[in-house]
């Protein structure tokens, strides 16, 4: 799958997909988009949220609505991040304290297993640039 992100204007960016979707990007604090370190803390999070939907509906009900928020730790000035912290919030006061905790240990499981971004993120990999000769 291709994707690409397109200049559009000063400090304006489009990323786009195969499928047709986007998302606008630009320098931190632009309105109407998502700096790139704002979007890897959404993919960490939406990594997590779309990992852990299937337990947490097959637990709490297929209404179940919850949200997943993110934030990081990033030293004054530095062009990088030293964690990202990912919470979710969803309503699990009709489990009991046994199934909450269960419920717990399995989303933590899954997204250790399978969550592509966080795995990725805690692993560290090579990232490469091109450039026209």
């Amino acid at each position: 799958m291709t994707l690409e992100v397109e200049r559009t204007g000063e400090h304006a960016f489009v990323g786009r997909n195969e499928r047709g979707a986007e998302v606008r990007l630009g320098r931190k604090g632009a309105e109407g988009a998502f700096s790139p370190a704002e979007l890897l803390q959404i993919a960490a999070a939406g990594c997590s949220a779309v990992t852990a939907e299937e337990l947490i509906v097959r637990r709490i009900g297929e209404d179940a609505k919850f949200l997943v928020t993110v934030d990081a730790d990033r030293r004054e000035g530095a062009s990088e991040l030293d964690a990202v912290h990912v919470a979710f919030d969803v309503d699990v006061s009709t489990l009991t304290a046994d199934q909450r905790d269960a419920l717990a240990g399995a989303v933590d499981r899954a997204i250790e297993r399978l969550c592509t971004v966080s795995r990725t993120l805690k692993k560290g990999i090579p990232v490469t640039e091109e450039f026209p000769a």
